[in-house]
Formats: C-alpha cells, structure tokens, sequence
C-alpha cells in the first residue's frame, strides 16, 4: 500500500462533522487508528499527539483519530482530554477494513477481534507514504511527527 494512492472516503466526525479526505487535499493526513477510547494506551496515544499537536500542524499535518467508538463517546474521550483534533466514528468498520487493522488478538487470555493500533501517513497528494502497525505507545507520535516533517 505504501506509494499508492488513498481512495477518497468520508466517515462521521466529533464536532457534529463529516471527514472526507479529499477535502484535505494540500495537506498531510495522519490517520491513527487505536482500539477504544478511554483506555489507558489509547488515552497515551491520544494525549500524545494532543501534545504536538501545534507541531504537527506547522508541518502542514492534520491528525485525525480512527476507531469504532460512537460519535458520543469519542466526544466525551475528545473533551476529557481535550484533545484538539478530530475523532473518526467507523463503527461499521469499513475504513478499518480498507486499511487491514482489524485482527484477531488476545485479550485477558479470550480471542477478541479488535483494532490493532496503526498509524497511516498520507501525503498532500492523496499517496500513503508511512505505516506503523501493532506499533507501541511511547515515543510513537514523535516518530510520525518526524516521518510527516520528512515529506
């Protein structure tokens, strides 16, 4: 996938939004999907990138948070940690799909099928440039941050 170009796609957005990537076009689009909000890797992870936020931005990035969350309790995860960019709702997993992140994992010794925590860096031009899969927590959005200041 990397190298190719991402097809256009629209998902429910906090703010009472619809996020569609085309409209994004000119900027770099950090798409991290994570598991479930409210979590303590995922609250890490969001507060993170919440934390470099204004970096990311003078990059020319927009991050967006991807899981299968309601739109109401991604509002509830994004003003708890006041977090300053968008949470995607893909509940019928179709975005969660097209990139390959739902998988079978382990948890408290049951098979769950679930999001495995990816990152996706695509370019101004619509052309997925850097993956991160089944990536750990700490230091990672420092890593995209570093990969998104590369293009």
């Amino acid at each position: 996938m990397i190298d190719q170009s991402v097809d256009d796609f629209s998902l429910p957005a906090t703010g009472d939004q619809t996020f569609t990537l085309s409209a994004h076009r000119g900027r770099i689009v950090v798409l991290y999907f994570y598991p479930k909000d409210s979590t303590p890797g995922c609250t890490s992870e969001a507060q993170d990138f919440r934390d470099l936020h204004d970096q990311f931005d003078a990059a020319g990035a927009t991050v967006v948070g991807v899981s299968r969350d309601s739109l109401k309790s991604h509002e509830n995860f994004k003003a708890k940690q006041q977090l300053p960019f968008a949470l995607l709702s893909d509940a019928d997993e179709v975005l969660c799909q097209r990139f390959g992140v739902i998988k079978q994992k382990k948890m408290y010794g049951k098979d769950v099928r679930g999001v495995e925590r990816s990152t996706f860096v695509i370019d101004r031009h619509g052309v997925l440039r850097s993956e991160w899969r089944g990536l750990k927590v700490a230091g990672h959005a420092q890593q995209v941050l570093d990969a998104v200041r590369r293009l």
